[in-house]
């Protein structure tokens, strides 16, 4: 007589336990890297690099309004 899955005590259900298991594990674990970058440091660097270029003397106050102002700076 041939035995499923080589003879282990997990019967029909074993297989879809198994995958289910499987799915939730690797669903959490995307969840846990996607709350972690979420609540990365470098949100609104570009900000903050470009307000520290004037204290540098990099640009002057015309060029820092110009570039605050743009659409993609914000």
């Amino acid at each position: 007589m041939m035995n499923w899955y080589y003879g282990t005590a997990m019967g029909w259900g074993g297989f879809p336990m198994m995958a289910l298991t499987l799915l939730v594990s690797w669903g959490g674990l995307v969840a846990l890297v996607v709350v972690l970058l979420r609540r990365s440091p470098h949100t609104g660097s570009e900000t903050r690099v470009l307000r520290e270029r004037p204290a540098r003397g990099e640009i002057d106050t015309e060029e820092f309004e110009r570039v605050r102002s743009t659409p993609a700076s914000r």
